[in-house]
């Protein structure tokens, strides 16, 4: 494979808004993200963002119908809670993580819970919680890594 672009992962998410700019400041308080580059059309209008967590990138975007007809996009609470994805994002304290989420008003939908696959694959320590708009982000922790035979 060709190196990625300077400064992007081989892979980067995007969601979608109702309120993309109150969004974002949210998801940096509650989740600790960084805003990278935030674009603003000439009326104040969310047109481009992408926030950073470690190195991966996560773009936030407005609601609706872009310049192309047809990408319609939207966010879980404007289709009525439903999700149509879900984000896992490695942490290095995923309590610490989960306090914070929960006292900026992440809704928690699993506490923090040991998931341990084996001795011969990993174990990792996750929580879930849905944001402002009932997106659905996983937070982990690995706490034993694969033993390799």
């Amino acid at each position: 494979m060709k190196e990625t672009p300077l400064g992007w992962p081989r892979v980067s998410v995007a969601v979608f808004y109702d309120d993309a700019l109150a969004a974002i400041n949210w998801l940096c308080r509650a989740f600790g993200f960084e805003v990278r580059l935030k674009v603003l059309t000439p009326e104040g209008r969310l047109q481009h963002s992408e926030l950073l967590y470690g190195e991966g990138v996560i773009m936030v975007g407005q609601n609706g119908k872009s310049s192309d007809p047809a990408r319609l996009t939207c966010s879980p609470r404007s289709i009525g809670g439903a999700n149509t994805q879900s984000i896992m994002i490695y942490v290095d304290d995923v309590d610490a993580h989960c306090a914070r989420a929960r006292a900026a008003g992440a809704k928690i939908d699993s506490e923090p819970t040991l998931h341990d696959y084996g001795e011969d694959y990993w174990a990792d320590r996750s929580y879930a919680a849905r944001d402002l708009e009932q997106h659905q982000w996983w937070f982990t922790q690995r706490v034993r890594d694969q033993i390799r035979k």
